[in-house]
């Protein structure tokens, strides 16, 4: 079956047809990337320019002087590095608990095929209806006063990680993508006298590696940039991730070193989307095939 496009076969083939079409591309490409790689580099060349000149009206586009006096400064001024140690173990516990929780959820739903399974699984699903803001009052008094033991978990990582457990999202891709697994490879399995923990850890599983890039990286980057729910959690300023801490210390402090602690603080997101991307694509492409 031929694709119908804007330009036909016959007009590409021509000198002024191809000229057209890439002259046409190439500037969508670059206009796209202006748009959204022109902040970025407004935000790192923000951070070496001084004072006086971030603040100038009109703002220039090339730093007239180049300062790295900002980043130096927001590193030791705005204790960076012990938030974003924080920040790493908060966002590290959550997706422990999350990857092993909710694949074990999913495994269950999509395997298993508990009493009521269908029913569950649109309770779990009806939560992404209502709004995140809706939830906060009553995650806060079940952290606060954890039922039966009555604990509290304020200015402890467990109340980001066990509110971090319950992520409807995931848990539905996860199990839609078990669902697509081939079910006679894990009936091959059986007859081989392999059980339901088996058949999970040792086919699932690494079956599974893309979903479970995807998730782990919606995971981390959910408690890296969040910032209502640990601000509420966390009164002690030493305990606080980087996304509390910036708010918290941007008090007297020069706009350059605020920014220029934005940037270190965006620097471990991008990086690691830098080096996971192939999986990511891999991972959303493959819930849309059929094993």
């Amino acid at each position: 079956m031929s694709t119908r496009t804007l330009l036909s076969p016959a007009a590409l083939a021509r000198p002024r047809g191809r000229a057209v079409y890439w002259t046409v591309f190439t500037g969508v490409v670059v206009l796209f990337a202006v748009a959204f790689l022109f902040p970025v580099y407004w935000m790192v060349t923000g951070a070496m320019k001084s004072p006086d000149e971030v603040a100038q009206t009109p703002p220039t586009i090339i730093p007239k002087h180049w300062h790295l006096s900002g980043y130096t400064d927001a590193w030791d001024l705005m204790q960076l590095p012990q938030h974003l140690w924080n920040t790493v173990v908060q966002a590290a516990g959550a997706w422990a608990f999350q990857l092993v929780l909710c694949t074990a959820a999913a495994y269950a739903l999509s395997k298993l095929k508990p009493a009521f399974g269908k029913l569950i699984l649109g309770g779990i699903l009806a939560t992404l209806m209502v709004p995140a803001q809706a939830l906060v009052v009553p995650k806060y008094l079940t952290v606060a006063d954890l039922p039966l033991i009555h604990t509290s978990l304020l200015n402890d990582p467990l109340g980001i990680w066990l509110p971090a457990v319950a992520n409807a999202f995931n848990l539905y891709l996860l199990k839609r993508f078990f669902d697509q697994l081939p079910r006679d490879v894990m009936e091959a399995a059986e007859i081989d006298g392999a059980g339901k923990l088996r058949i999970l850890w040792s086919i699932v599983l690494p079956m599974s590696r893309p979903v479970l890039g995807v998730v782990s990286i919606f995971a981390l980057v959910a408690v890296w940039q969040d910032f209502l729910w640990p601000l509420m959690v966390f009164s002690d300023t030493d305990r606080q991730p980087i996304s509390v801490a910036l708010v918290q210390l941007s008090q007297n402090i020069q706009l350059t070193v605020l920014i220029a602690a934005m940037v270190i603080a965006s620097i471990p997101m991008v990086a690691m989307f830098l080096v996971f991307q192939r999986h990511i694509i891999a991972g959303i492409s493959a819930g849309s095939t059929k094993g």
